[in-house]
């Protein structure tokens, strides 16, 4: 079970980030790498396909960095991880929210000489929900380093501008420049941090936190989890579906309200106690690839 202490949470508001250690244990971290290969093999344990596939083995480019988005549904290792009630207590309290649901995950592969992940803001590209709030935990499965394309986050960046998405988010020539852009409005020079943990260890960072990464350099693979969790009690907001990733998410919103459907966003946890109940067998059926 992971907690927080006053301290952490009053250094993620300083710094809209904080970096942390054994969010997972190693009999985890073996089961998911093995997951990982499973489902950039196109093999989903549940049989429903992730609402994004953006690599698989027999046809993406090599030099990119491999990501799928809503692992947790095709998968139940992962959503054993990324459904963690302690985790989602986590983000509620860093965030001061009243509970929190899952938004989606990220399985992310960084092959050794892959290319980066642009620098961005999570939150801009929010609008078809409201409150669009997000904040992430970002799980490391391998021991990470500056030079292998760990995540880099920008100190206080939390409370600059807010900036719209702009330009390639998959592997661009140069991963830093509407950072750089964001840092020169603001008048500063952005402070740099790499998340360089071991594995098992990680990171929470804020919506508005600048984020990216690099060429992975180091001749090792880079493996993560990341959950973005948005509010409990958000609601659909059908002015902005074509905005940010509404044209994909919107797919779920039910024909006669707003309502977030806890089928596809779960609540992980509330103040009050409750947890989307359907998780509960979602999480403990039997496992065919155990």
């Amino acid at each position: 079970m992971f907690t927080l202490t006053q301290d952490q949470i009053q250094q993620f508001n300083d710094d809209g980030f904080l970096i942390v250690e054994e969010l997972i244990d190693d009999d985890t971290i073996e089961l998911l790498k093995e997951r990982f290969q499973c489902l950039f093999r196109g093999i989903f344990e549940t049989g429903i396909i992730p609402d994004e596939v953006n690599w698989q083995e027999e046809s993406g480019d090599p030099t990119l960095t491999r990501q799928i988005c809503n692992g947790w549904r095709a998968d139940r290792a992962v959503a054993r991880v990324v459904t963690r009630a302690d985790l989602g207590k986590a983000v509620a309290q860093l965030a001061g929210w009243p509970g929190t649901r899952i938004m989606i995950d990220n399985v992310l592969w960084k092959p050794p000489g892959s290319r980066p992940l642009a620098y961005h803001q999570d939150n801009a590209y929010l609008a078809w929900y409201t409150p669009p709030e997000l904040l992430s935990c970002w799980i490391a499965l391998d021991d990470t380093s500056a030079d292998g394309g760990t995540l880099e986050l920008i100190r206080g960046s939390h409370r600059w501008y807010h900036s719209i998405p702009k330009g390639e988010f998959h592997g661009p020539a140069d991963y830093r420049k509407h950072m750089r852009l964001a840092a020169d409005r603001q008048g500063i020079e952005p402070e740099i941090v790499n998340v360089v943990v071991p594995r098992g260890g990680g990171s929470f960072h804020h919506g508005w936190t600048w984020h990216g990464s690099g060429y992975n350099q180091s001749g090792q693979e880079r493996r993560s989890l990341v959950l973005h969790a948005m509010r409990s009690d958000v609601r659909y907001d059908p002015e902005n579906f074509q905005s940010g990733t509404g044209p994909i998410y919107s797919r779920y919103k039910h024909l006669g309200d707003c309502e977030m459907d806890e089928n596809y966003f779960p609540v992980l946890w509330r103040n009050d106690g409750y947890r989307t109940p359907g998780l509960r067998r979602h999480l403990d059926e039997q496992d065919p690839l155990a």
